[in-house]
């Protein structure tokens, strides 16, 4: 049975920003297959206008998950998800991996979880802001994304560089097919 990994959604979550991942994550030939998880299990829409209706809610949370993957989307600026808190916390205790990108990695820092591990996010003074509890500024790097005990953070222009953190964690194929398939979507066919 695969294993499975959890993708928080909300109205309004960037959809695009987890796709190269969750696409690779839920090939046939990996161990994993993706799950959606949200408040409820009323449908959600994306940015894009993707309507999904989530596997799960959070009453409903599995004991066993593999990876939780929180996307970006203005709903975290206004404190709108403040409720998937406990299931980050659940995730974290266990060791579970969590991913989180853009604006997900200042909900990540505001609670604490960035404070002590190398991380990113989409820069530090947009970070700061958003955070005010935010105590980990001698951990950020100027990187796409980081990968430390864990815990993967990246920028808002880095779905590429969150897929490729999330699939080398995971060990969801050997590093060398992962690093090849970052090379290919990074600079494509022709590369300029």
């Amino acid at each position: 049975m695969k294993k499975e990994v959890l993708v928080f959604i909300f109205d309004g979550y960037a959809d695009w920003e987890s796709a190269y991942v969750c696409a690779e994550l839920n090939a046939p030939d990996t161990q994993y297959t993706i799950k959606t998880l949200s408040f409820d299990r009323k449908i959600k829409v994306s940015m894009a206008g993707f309507k999904v209706l989530p596997d799960y809610s959070i009453e409903e949370l599995p004991d066993d998950f593999s990876l939780l993957i929180l996307t970006g989307g203005y709903a975290w600026m206004k404190q709108l998800n403040n409720a998937v808190l406990p299931v980050v916390e659940y995730a974290v205790k266990r060791k579970i991996p969590v991913a989180a990108i853009c604006n997900a990695a200042n909900f990540m820092a505001q609670h604490g979880y960035i404070d002590q591990i190398r991380h990113s996010g989409n820069t530090l003074l947009f970070m700061k802001e958003q955070a005010p509890a935010y105590k980990g500024e001698n951990y950020f790097l100027e990187k796409q994304a980081v990968c430390d005990k864990n815990i993967i953070t990246a920028n808002g222009s880095a779905s590429l560089e969150f897929a490729k953190e999330i699939l080398l964690l995971m060990k969801a194929k050997p590093v060398a097919d992962v690093l090849k398939w970052y090379t290919l979507h990074k600079d494509g066919f022709y590369p300029e």
